[in-house]
């Protein structure tokens, strides 16, 4: 079960290779805007892809909400630079290579496909405060989070 809502969320600090190489630090958006923490299996696969390509093409829509987007996964950030520039993915990407954040939110999946542990597909709305508004994990790693109850939870938040 992913963290529950009103839990505060843990920080971290993430290597990224999108953009510019600068470390992903959650608390740097605290008291400036609300952020949309999204965990995604795996770079390279199809619905990975579809779910990163649909966000990059509406991240206008989250500005306006006041929020940033932070996408993070298993892949090394050398992989995730590769497949974002493949696929013109412009959400920021974060790599959990040890999956110390996927752990913290509570949101590993075990042995997917027999390959072994990445991140299940997940959400969170996380406030200015670094409170936790929306949490959701996906049924399966093929179910994209509802993005409607994202945006909803982000303009109560606005």
């Amino acid at each position: 079960m992913p963290l529950p809502v009103g839990t505060p969320a843990p920080d971290f600090t993430l290597k990224s290779k999108s953009p510019n190489d600068a470390d992903v630090k959650l608390s740097s958006n605290f008291h400036q805007k609300n952020t949309v923490l999204l965990f995604f299996p795996l770079a390279f696969t199809g619905v990975c892809t579809t779910e990163m390509c649909d966000l990059s093409s509406g991240l206008a829509d989250y500005a306006a909400l006041s929020a940033d987007v932070i996408a993070v996964s298993v892949d090394s950030p050398f992989a995730q630079q590769v497949w974002a520039e493949k696929n013109k993915i412009t959400v920021r990407i974060a790599s959990d290579l040890n999956k110390t954040v996927t752990n913290a939110y509570q949101v590993l999946f075990p042995n997917l496909a027999g390959i072994g542990d990445t991140s299940a597909r997940a959400a969170f709305v996380i406030d200015r405060h670094g409170i936790i508004q929306y949490s959701e994990q996906t049924a399966t790693p093929k179910d994209l989070p509802d993005f409607a109850a994202i945006k909803a939870t982000l303009a109560k938040l606005a």
